[in-house]
């Protein structure tokens, strides 16, 4: 049932994003789900998380059955550790890492022992972006990077991500929408991001 919830919420907003319909489709649709305004979406990269570790990384499998399910494991409680601290959705830092790693296939720019699990610093042929020295310092940076897209508030933790004062204004980007064309150049980041937030809560 809450999955179900989150879902039709999740919809509701992508479409008052695009048809401005008034706020009270969203505040009155349940007032007792954490995710019934658009403040409190699940498009928002600040807040909380709702799927269980269990809930996390059975997605992931069923979307990478060949991944290593130990590594995934760690990821997950990582996910959940780091974001926690920073106030960050781990559903959203989670499904961005699912997208930016291919369900950890990677392929692209960054290469699996760089333990940079979004893409960051990652520009083009030559520059494969920043390597980490461990999982949860490159899970940590992935967060924090997102923090200073979403949230002018101070980190909580011990700064890692070495890109992080390059984010200016910190929390010009609130939601996933507002991460195509600054976090990524591909107009269609967001969509995608929402697409997979959406089957991670069907």
């Amino acid at each position: 049932m809450r999955k179900l919830q989150i879902l039709t919420v999740l919809l509701l907003t992508m479409v008052k994003v695009s048809y401005a319909l008034p706020d009270e489709l969203l505040t009155d649709y349940n007032s007792s789900d954490p995710y019934t305004s658009l403040e409190n979406s699940p498009e928002m990269i600040m807040g909380s998380g709702v799927m269980s570790q269990m809930q996390l990384s059975s997605f992931f499998m069923e979307n990478n059955p060949y991944a290593d399910e130990d590594k995934v494991a760690r990821l997950v409680n990582l996910y959940i550790e780091e974001s926690a601290v920073e106030g960050v959705n781990a559903d959203v830092a989670f499904v961005q890492m699912c997208l930016e790693t291919g369900f950890l296939r990677f392929g692209g720019l960054v290469s699996e022992e760089q333990n940079n699990f979004c893409g960051l610093g990652a520009t083009g042929p030559g520059f494969p972006g920043v390597y980490f020295p461990d999982e949860r310092t490159g899970v940590r940076a992935h967060v924090q990077h997102l923090k200073a897209y979403a949230s002018a508030e101070p980190l909580a933790g011990d700064l890692v991500d070495p890109r992080y004062d390059l984010v200016t204004p910190k929390g010009k980007a609130p939601t996933i929408h507002g991460l195509a064309g600054t976090w990524a150049a591909d107009p269609q980041y967001g969509t995608k991001l929402a697409e997979i937030l959406e089957r991670l809560y069907r």
